[in-house]
C-alpha cells in the first residue's frame, strides 16, 4: 500500500509539470499557429480584392487597387499561390478586350494603354495582334492617312522638317506607325531626311558644328540606316578635326580669344573630346602667364582682364590666386607712383627711389616686401625714366642678384621661390634666351617633383607639379607622359 501511494503521488507531481507546462506553453503555440495562419488570410483578402477590381473592370491603378497590382502583391506574399497568377492571366485577356471595346469606340489611347497592358501581361498574341491590327486601320481611317501625306509632303516643301506635330517627318512618322508597308510614307520620309541631312551639311560649312550635330542626332532618330547618315556623320568629325586643330592652332599662336571659343564649340558637342576642356585648360593657364607679365608692367587693367578670363573657364585654375596676389603686389607699388615729375624734381625722385632699391638690396629684401622690395622700387624708377644711365646701371647691378637668387632658390629646390627670382631677372631686361634656358631648367625641376609625388601616392601634388611645368614650358620633355599617367591615376 505504501509503494502504490508513492507511485500515485509521482504521477499526481508529473501531472501538475505537464498541465503547467502547457499552461505556459499555450500562448506561445497560439502565437505560432496565428502566424502560420495570417499570412493565408491576407493572401485570400487580396484575391478577393482582386477579383472584385477585375470584375468591376479596374484592371490596373496607379494607387494599387487594380486587379493587376493586387494578384501581384498576392504572389509577393506566396509565390506559390497559382490563383493569383491565374489572376492575372485573366486581367490579360480582360486588357485585351477593353482595348477591342475602346477601339469600335474611337477611344485611341484608352486602346493604347490596354494593349500595352496586355502585352506587358504575356497575354496571347491571338488575343492582342488582331485588337492591335484593328486599332491601326481604325486610327488610320479616322485621321485620314491620305490627308496626313499631303500635310507632310507640304510641310516637306515649306522647309518645316521637324520641331512641331505638323511638321513633315512627324506626319511621316505617324502614318508609319499606322500603315508600316506604305510606301508613299516611307519615300516621303527619305526624302525629308535628305533635306535634313542636307541642312546639317550647310551648317558644318557654315561652322555651327552644335546645330549640325543636333540635326544629325535628329535624322538618326527618325532612321539610323537612312544613305545620306554614313556621309553627313563623315563630314562632322572632319570638321570638329579641323576645329580642334585651329583652337590649337590659335592657342600656341597665343590667340586666347580666338582659342578659347573653338574650345568652348567643341566642349559644347555631344560626347565632347577630352581634349576641349584639356585645352580650355591650356588657355586659362596662358591667361594667367599673360596677366602675371601685364602685373610685372603695370599693365593693370589688362592683367585684370586676363585674370577674369581665366577664372570664367575655371576658377580653380593653378597659379590663379598667386597672380592676383601678384597683381595686388603691383599696384601697391603703383600707388608710389605719382606723374612723371620733369627736370631736376624728376631727377631727385629717380635718385630716392634708386637709393630706396639699394637700401632694399643691402638688406637682402631683394624680391619682399610688396612695394618696398629692390626690384618693386627699381621698377617704379623705370617706369618714370626708363633711358636714365643711373636707371639703367641699377638694373645691371641688379640682375646678377636676380640670377644668383634663382639658382641658389633652384639648388635649395625651393622652386616657387626660384620663379619669383626668375620673373625679375627678365623683367629687369635678361636676356631672353637665358630666361628660356632657365625656364627650362624650372620646369624639368618640376617634372622630376611631379614624378616623386606620383610615386609616392599623391597623385593631386603630382597634378599641381605638372601644371607649374606647363606654366614655365608646355614642351619640356616628359611633361606629356607624367600627365597621362596622373590623368589615368586621378580616376576613380
Amino acid at each position: 500500500m505504501a509503494s502504490a501511494g508513492a507511485d500515485w503521488r509521482i504521477w499526481a507531481q508529473r501531472a501538475t509539470a505537464l498541465a503547467l507546462w502547457l499552461l505556459l506553453a499555450l500562448p506561445l503555440l497560439r502565437v505560432a499557429a496565428l502566424d502560420r495562419l495570417w499570412p493565408q488570410d491576407q493572401v485570400l483578402t487580396l484575391l478577393e480584392h482582386a477579383q472584385d477590381a477585375l470584375d468591376a473592370g479596374r484592371l490596373t491603378a496607379v494607387d494599387g487597387s487594380g486587379a493587376r497590382e493586387l494578384y501581384t502583391a498576392a504572389i509577393a506574399m506566396d509565390p506559390d499561390r497559382g490563383e493569383a497568377r491565374e489572376g492575372l492571366a485573366r486581367v490579360a485577356l480582360a486588357a485585351a478586350a477593353q482595348a477591342r471595346d475602346a477601339t469600335s469606340r474611337n477611344r485611341f489611347d484608352q486602346a493604347r494603354r490596354m494593349l500595352d497592358l496586355a502585352r506587358e501581361l504575356d497575354a496571347p498574341r491571338a488575343a492582342v495582334e488582331p485588337v492591335a491590327d484593328a486599332l491601326r486601320k481604325r486610327e488610320a481611317s479616322r485621321l485620314g492617312i491620305d490627308t496626313m501625306l499631303r500635310n507632310a509632303a507640304a510641310a516637306r516643301v515649306a522647309g518645316n522638317l521637324d520641331g512641331a506635330p505638323d511638321a513633315a517627318l512627324p506626319l511621316y512618322a505617324k502614318v508609319l506607325s499606322l500603315q508600316p508597308e506604305r510606301t508613299d510614307a516611307i519615300e516621303g520620309r527619305e526624302d525629308a531626311l535628305a533635306d535634313l541631312l542636307q541642312r546639317a551639311r550647310a551648317e558644318l560649312d557654315a561652322g555651327k558644328l552644335a546645330d549640325a550635330a543636333a540635326l544629325i542626332s535628329t535624322a538618326r532618330g527618325y532612321d539610323a540606316g537612312h544613305v545620306d547618315l554614313p556621309e553627313t556623320e563623315a563630314a562632322f568629325a572632319r570638321s570638329r578635326d579641323a576645329l580642334q586643330s585651329r583652337a590649337d592652332a590659335a592657342l600656341r599662336r597665343g590667340k586666347l580669344v580666338d582659342a578659347e571659343r573653338d574650345y568652348r564649340q567643341l566642349a559644347a558637342l555631344p560626347d565632347a573630346p577630352a581634349s576641349a576642356k584639356q585645352g580650355l585648360h591650356e588657355v586659362a593657364l596662358a591667361q594667367v602667364r599673360n596677366a602675371e607679365k601685364a602685373s610685372a608692367d603695370f599693365h593693370f587693367d589688362r592683367a585684370a582682364a586676363a585674370l577674369d578670363r581665366a577664372r570664367a573657364i575655371d576658377p580653380a585654375t593653378p597659379g590663379l590666386r598667386e597672380a592676383r596676389a601678384h597683381l595686388a603686389r603691383a599696384r601697391v607699388a603703383q600707388r608710389e607712383l605719382r606723374p612723371a615729375p620733369v627736370g631736376a624734381k624728376r631727377q631727385r625722385e629717380v635718385q630716392q627711389l634708386l637709393a630706396q632699391a639699394a637700401a632694399a638690396e643691402a638688406r637682402g629684401d631683394l624680391l619682399t616686401p610688396p612695394g618696398d622690395s629692390a626690384f618693386d622700387r627699381l621698377r617704379v624708377a623705370r617706369s618714370l625714366a626708363p633711358d636714365d644711365k643711373a636707371v639703367i646701371a641699377a638694373s645691371k647691378r641688379l640682375l646678377p642678384a636676380a640670377w644668383q637668387c634663382q639658382r641658389t632658390q633652384l639648388q635649395a629646390n625651393s622652386l616657387a621661390r626660384s620663379r619669383s627670382c626668375l620673373d625679375a631677372a627678365a623683367a629687369l631686361g635678361a636676356d631672353r634666351s637665358e630666361v628660356n634656358r632657365a625656364r627650362r631648367a624650372l620646369a624639368l625641376r618640376w617634372v622630376d617633383v611631379g614624378e616623386e609625388r606620383l610615386r609616392g601616392g599623391d597623385v593631386d601634388s603630382a597634378g599641381q607639379a605638372v601644371e607649374e611645368a606647363r606654366r614655365l614650358d608646355a614642351s619640356v620633355p616628359g611633361i606629356a607622359e607624367l600627365q597621362e599617367r596622373v590623368r589615368v591615376a586621378a580616376r576613380p
